[in-house]
């Protein structure tokens, strides 16, 4: 597994090698030794979670205010365009954001620092997307930004498709800076 480092602060990706013959394949999805490597601590990660989406679902975009959440995201099946925004006022990226595609095919895993939006469009006909957190989820944290926010200006492969009321009632990135966004 290689740990690639990002265009955008503190974000990495961990790059399995899958091995793969007539039978299919095998993959390490998490490695404590190398997120280790990587400057984390893989003992800070408290709490896994799926889920499942259709194609063209569009999530997020998503944060926690407070003490914020970092976590490694994972398609295990089916393909996505995951999306992260720096949404940390001190960073040197803040305001940026980089797409990536995580799918069952390379098995990448993205680490996304504290402080950051994610989202994530499927691309494929379905996809399980992975997370493993480094606190419990508290959605008495939760704020989202609209995912075609015209300041971000995102550009999604797809036309969003399936939205959760969440999302659709989401506020703007000007919104967060004011202090008035909430999930």
């Amino acid at each position: 597994m290689r740990v690639e480092h990002t265009s955008l602060a503190d974000v990495l990706l961990f790059r399995p090698s899958p091995h793969r013959d007539e039978r299919g394949f095998f993959t390490r999805t998490f490695d404590a030794e190398v997120v280790a490597s990587a400057g984390l601590d893989p003992a800070a990660f408290v709490q896994d979670s799926q889920s499942r989406s259709a194609h063209g679902t569009l999530r997020g975009l998503h944060g926690r205010n407070g003490a914020g959440e970092a976590k490694l995201v994972r398609c295990a099946h089916g393909a996505i365009l995951d999306v992260i925004v720096d949404a940390r006022p001190d960073s040197p990226t803040f305001g940026q954001h980089q797409a990536f595609r995580l799918d069952d095919e390379d098995f990448c895993l993205l680490y996304v620092p504290r402080g950051f939006l994610h989202g994530f469009q499927v691309l494929s006909g379905v996809a399980d997307i992975c997370y493993r957190i480094d606190r419990p989820h508290d959605p008495a944290e939760d704020l989202s930004v609209r995912h075609d926010d015209a300041d971000l200006a995102i550009g999604w492969p797809l036309p969003a498709g399936i939205l959760s009321p969440r999302d659709r009632s989401a506020g703007s990135w000007r919104d967060l800076l004011a202090g008035d966004v909430r999930g």
